[in-house]
């Protein structure tokens, strides 16, 4: 078989197995192309049209269409650019924030059934040839600090303990009552969790954890950021940003108005990645609480409506 051949070949096995062929995907009334769309809104504050077509590959009139669409559902909100009103700002609409969300969960849940049957050693190869591919047909650089953003499998919120444990011991001298608030925490977050509004992100590079956060639902409104932490490693290549933005994404998402999250002034590096991604910061006081005098802060990050 020619390398034309094969990779038509593979084509098809592909979009066959995800369900890209089916007539609306996810099982809902939208094409590929339609949530495609949503999935850029929904990861923007605004685009206008000329990005989306940029940053989609498709034809101006197609697309067009594809918004036309979507504004008659009441999923999209247009407004006129402040420094050019001839340039349309497009973001979703609290209709369509809910609808994308929705998807959003539908679309983990199948990947997450296709992946079942394969053990660890099947996800990482699997993980790993389309990162081959990607960086082959792409372009993309290949680098030793690759990572995976993924959700928990078995025993990583034990190893989420342990190593919150073991790292802020070893780097600022906190005692054994930091373990168990983080074990409170994670505790809590397995028994009352509720996956259309809670989530945790595991960064994952050549098989380890190296990092991970959590946001869990605090009222019908506001969402909390908790328990972020990148292994010493694994540090300067950008996972702890990414890990926040996840979190604020998925807030975003799911409806939260607010993420707020706790933390102390000691942890400088945490600090500039949360006011990086516009948290401010609201309130501080003094905390001893795990055998080391410091100042507890919380930061507040507004969602929107």
């Amino acid at each position: 078989m020619s390398t034309v051949a094969a990779v038509r070949a593979f084509n098809r096995f592909y979009t066959q197995r995800i369900g890209v062929l089916d007539e609306g995907l996810l099982h809902s009334r939208f094409s590929l192309p339609e949530v495609r769309v949503l999935w850029e809104l929904a990861h923007r504050r605004v685009a206008t049209a000329t990005e989306l077509r940029r940053d989609l590959g498709l034809d101006a009139g197609y697309l067009s269409r594809i918004l036309a669409t979507l504004k008659a559902q009441q999923l999209l909100s247009r407004r006129a650019a402040p420094d050019d009103k001839r340039n349309q700002l497009l973001s979703l609409s609290a209709r369509g924030k809910r609808v994308f969300h929705a998807l959003d969960v539908r679309s983990a849940d199948e990947i997450e059934r296709l992946l079942r049957p394969l053990g660890s050693d099947g996800r990482r190869a699997l993980v790993a040839s389309m990162q081959t591919i990607e960086s082959l047909l792409g372009g993309k650089p290949k680098t030793t600090a690759e990572y995976v953003v993924r959700g928990p499998r078995a025993g990583d919120l034990g190893w989420i303990v342990h190593r919150h444990g073991v790292l802020y011991a070893e780097e600022y001298g906190w005692d054994a009552r930091f373990e168990a608030l983080v074990a409170g925490v994670v505790a809590g977050f397995v028994e009352r969790y509720d996956r259309t509004r809670e989530r945790c992100f595991i960064a994952e590079r050549d098989g380890a954890i190296v990092g991970s956060v959590l946001c869990v639902a605090q009222s019908r409104t506001v969402a909390k950021l908790r328990l972020l932490y990148v292994e010493p490693g694994a540090r300067g290549h950008g996972i702890g940003g990414r890990l926040v933005d996840e979190c604020v994404r998925f807030a975003r998402a799911a409806g939260y108005r607010r993420l707020e999250l706790w933390t102390h002034r000691i942890l400088a590096a945490a600090r500039r990645l949360y006011e990086r991604a516009g948290f401010r910061l609201v309130a501080e006081a003094p905390h001893a609480g795990f055998g080391k005098r410091s100042t507890a802060q919380t930061f507040r990050l507004d969602l929107g409506a």
